[in-house]
């Protein structure tokens, strides 16, 4: 079954058409994004300017943009645009692949489908309006919309006239008009040159045929904002101006009009027409005539944004606002162009894009609104200067440019001013009223189109913004080590929002800021830019957030400097300075992301300081509680090796000691708290400190542990228990040495004997800080030449891999192999086994406290 063909048309069109003859035709297909539509645009324009249709062009144009945005924005869809030339006109046909989107059907009493107040019909609302017919016809799988425009009736041998003016009004020319009719072949070279072309440029035919024409012309275009040489012949038909290099070297300005067209052959060549610039007026298009004047009047201005900035308009607000400026400099034949945008609260302008002013015209410069000097008075309504010397500072954008006349006319959306359009000349008096209001009329139609742009700009430095500060939190929070915190907060600033940057910091509130940090996007002029802003007094550390110049700066530098301060903690701990060269300026939005940037930074940098500052106490508190050193005990050799647990600590639960009572008598402790960190640390320091009391008082190792344990008990709430092995060492006058020990719920010390016997050398008693009444004893034993006593923490003992653990055990068969060595040799040798049972890093404090007799060696007395 064949698919119903339905056709809605026009209540006023018959049935049944009459059939059309068509001439020519070109299609193209577009993908569905939103792009597209300004490149269907520019099909339908480029086609119909070929074909001639210029009067047409306009209301195609329109049409073609409503129906390919319902197409591929509205029904998301890909769009084929088909044109047909006839004899009389032009029929375009746009097709979707969306037929479910019919019009509905209309029943009475209900809103039309077509309505102004709503999205959804507008396109076929201007079809009513603008075309001599259109309908809409659709398959199961397509649907066409269509519409013609027929050509207006003219008189005969008239194809377009501009209005009858004065002769003293004419266009002068030479004596002889000269219109240079260059040909350029399929490979953009010169393939015909005639003989005004030689009279006005001075080559002749032989020195140009065949070479390109880029080579001869001086195309003045913006990179990325213009149409290049090679894209405008591309283009059907283009009109404008650019330079021809002449014999002598100087490049002469022209008015040009191309036309590009195809040979018998089918090949394409352009033909092109050029003019001295000063007599564009003979080759200039005039402007489009109502399609329905019965006689020739004076013509009317053609749609201003798709004429005044060409097609496809820039899709960028940068090459929308500098397309804009030099259509503008070309419209009033002046010398220069600026267009500034207003700020949200409308009181300053920011320079956005300029044409024909010098390069120290900084781009983002802002200048305020109200009326005075220096401040752009002329901002809210037309404005025509006849000389700005008169008038100085009335333009603050133009001082010290050479121009002398301007006229300005505001951009305004729904009444709100969002931004200036200018044109300058160097010449006094250039422009009249009549010239404002030609300005006006443009800016009018170009300033939504603008601020749409500014707004989608605004909103792509928002996300940017915000993305930004969260990956500069997440970097500045992954560090506490300050050095590292200045450099991240340099290279996040540059180059991303300035040049250069230096950080100032400052200890305290008595201290000069001092410069820290100095980074600039070219390494190799850091250490210049340090030099320099050593030879000026740092910024004045002000409490005030927010950015503001520093001019000492900037005059050793160059360029603009401004200053923002680390606020930190209700305190100024520093400045960021942020640097830009001579020709560039702050974005009123680069300086808020930088003020918040610095927010940031400034409490990572304060939390880097107090980290540092509590770090350097913390270790400071904690050497206060090691032993200052072991004494050198004669006869004896002792070692002693200590691991805090724990980043950061040198000191935790396990603690040990080595100390003189009395002229021949040391004393030794080593213990273990329980718990790890600064809470065991502290009662590691009253241990360690009680013993020493207590033992140089007299009193015996059972005595000594007693009173220590009470001390820990009257600790209440914050007291812990503790095992501790002590001892006193008497070193005897044969060599051996005589020890009284007292183990109180530590590991027992293990005696190594020269021929690798391993035995224990005390017996186990009750720990402290557990019971108010203890007893306890002292226990002899006597050290033998080559004999190694061994005291440990449970770090060692009950070092862990899985379900294993070295146990005492373990240790004592690490032991029997130490026979020989020295006390160092054994601590050394105990502390690798330990790290070697399990992979991973020790989760216990452990501390190794080795004595050893040496032998006696032959000849010693």
């Amino acid at each position: 079954m064949r698919p119903a063909k339905v056709s809605n048309l026009a209540p006023d069109v018959p049935p049944r058409r009459r059939r059309l003859v068509i001439t020519a035709r070109a299609a193209a297909s577009f993908d569905p994004l939103g792009r597209s539509v300004a490149a269907a645009r520019a099909f339908v324009r480029d086609t119909l300017q070929g074909w001639g249709f210029a009067d047409i062009v306009d209301d195609a144009v329109v049409l073609t943009s409503e129906l390919v945005t319902n197409a591929v924005v509205h029904a998301g869809t890909s769009a084929e645009v088909l044109c047909l030339r006839t004899e009389g006109g032009v029929r375009v046909e746009i097709a979707d692949r969306y037929p479910e989107r019919e019009l509905p059907l209309q029943h009475p009493g209900e809103r039309p489908y077509a309505d102004p107040d709503r999205e959804n019909g507008r396109g076929l609302m201007l079809c009513a309006a603008l075309a001599t017919r259109w309908g809409v016809e659709y398959t199961a799988t397509r649907k066409h919309v269509w519409f013609r425009l027929d050509l207006p009736d003219r008189p005969v041998g008239t194809r377009s006239a501009g209005p009858v003016v004065p002769d003293q009004l004419l266009p002068l020319a030479d004596s002889r008009v000269r219109v240079a009719v260059i040909q350029i072949d399929a490979s953009d070279s010169v393939s015909a040159w005639n003989e005004d072309a030689e009279h006005i440029f001075g080559h002749s035919a032989e020195k140009v045929l065949g070479r390109p024409l880029a080579e001869l012309a001086a195309w003045p275009q913006t990179p990325g904002t213009g149409t290049g040489i090679a894209e405008a012949l591309r283009l059907s038909r283009w009109e404008g101006s650019y330079g021809i290099r002449g014999a002598d070297g100087r490049v002469i300005p022209v008015y040009a009009s191309h036309l590009r067209v195809r040979d018998a052959h089918g090949e394409p060549s352009i033909v092109c027409l050029l003019v001295h610039d000063d007599e564009r007026a003979l080759l200039q298009t005039p402007a489009r005539i109502p399609s329905d004047a019965g006689q020739l009047t004076e013509a009317r201005p053609a749609d201003p944004f798709e004429v005044f900035i060409g097609s496809p308009a820039p899709d960028d607000l940068d090459g929308l606002l500098q397309r804009t400026v030099e259509r503008a400099r070309d419209m009033l034949d002046a010398d220069a162009a600026f267009l500034l945008l207003a700020t949200d609260d409308e009181t300053e302008l920011e320079v956005r894009a300029t044409t024909g002013l010098p390069s120290t015209r900084q781009r983002f410069a802002r200048v305020p609104v109200e009326a005075g000097t220096n401040r752009y008075g002329s901002a809210r309504m037309p404005a025509v200067h006849d000389d700005l010397i008169a008038v100085p500072g009335a333009v603050p954008l133009l001082e010290s440019t050479g121009m002398r006349s301007v006229v300005t006319v505001p951009l305004k959306v729904e009444g709100r001013l969002t931004g200036s359009l200018g044109v300058s000349a160097e010449n006094p008096g250039r422009y009249s009223n009549e010239d404002a209001l030609r300005l006006q009329f443009a800016a009018d139609r170009i300033a939504l189109a603008v601020e749409s742009a500014r707004l989608g700009e605004l909103e792509r430095l928002r996300r940017g913004s915000l993305s930004f500060l969260v990956e500069a939190s997440d970097l500045l929070a992954g560090t506490l080590d300050r050095d590292q915190t200045l450099a991240l907060m340099a290279q996040m600033t540059v180059p991303t929002l300035a040049t250069w940057c230096a950080v100032y910091t400052i200890a305290d509130q008595t201290s000069d800021p001092y410069l820290s940090y100095v980074l600039h996007e070219d390494e190799e002029r850091i250490d210049g830019l340090k030099a320099l802003l050593s030879r000026v007094s740092p910024p004045e550390p002000l409490r005030e957030a927010g950015a503001r110049p520093w001019p000492e700066a900037a005059a050793a530098v160059g360029g603009e400097t401004v200053v923002l301060p680390l606020l930190a903690r209700n305190r100024v701990i520093g400045m960021l300075t942020l640097g830009k060269p001579s020709e560039e300026h702050f974005r009123q939005e680069i300086l808020e992301l930088a003020d918040d940037l610095s927010r940031r930074a400034a409490l990572a940098l304060d939390n880097a300081r107090l980290y540092s500052e509590r770090t350097a106490i913390s270790r400071s508190l904690q050497r206060s509680l090691l032993p200052p050193g072991s004494p050198a005990i004669p006869g004896i050799e002792v070692e002693v090796i200590y691991r805090a647990a724990g980043e950061g600590n040198e000191v935790g639960g396990d603690f040990y000691d080595v100390f003189p009572i009395r002229p021949g008598v040391y004393g030794f402790a080593i213990g273990d708290v329980c718990g790890t960190g600064p809470e065991a640390a502290a009662v590691t320091g009253l241990a360690r400190h009680a013993l020493r009391l207590l033992a140089r008082e007299g009193l015996g190792g059972p005595a000594v542990l007693e009173r220590l344990n009470a001390a820990i008990l009257d600790e209440g709430a914050r007291s812990r228990f503790l095992t501790l092995l002590y001892g006193e060492l008497h070193p005897q006058p044969d060599g051996g040495a005589l020890m009284k020990v007292v183990c109180a719920g530590h590991p027992l010390p293990l005696r190594l004997r020269p021929d690798g016997e391993v035995i224990p050398a005390a017996e186990p008693q009750p720990l402290l800080g557990v019971m108010d009444d203890l007893d306890l004893y002292e226990q002899t034993l006597t050290l033998d030449p080559g004999d190694v006593l061994l005291c440990v923490t449970d770090g060692v003992t009950e070092r862990r891999e899985g379900t294993r653990m070295l146990g005492d055990d373990g240790l004592a068969e690490v032991l029997t192999t130490c026979t020989g060595l020295t006390a160092g040799a054994v601590a050394a040798r105990i502390l690798r086994a330990v790290e070697r049972f399990a992979a991973e890093p020790a989760s216990d404090d452990m501390a190794i406290l080795a004595f050893r007799v040496p032998e006696q060696r032959h000849g010693d007395q």
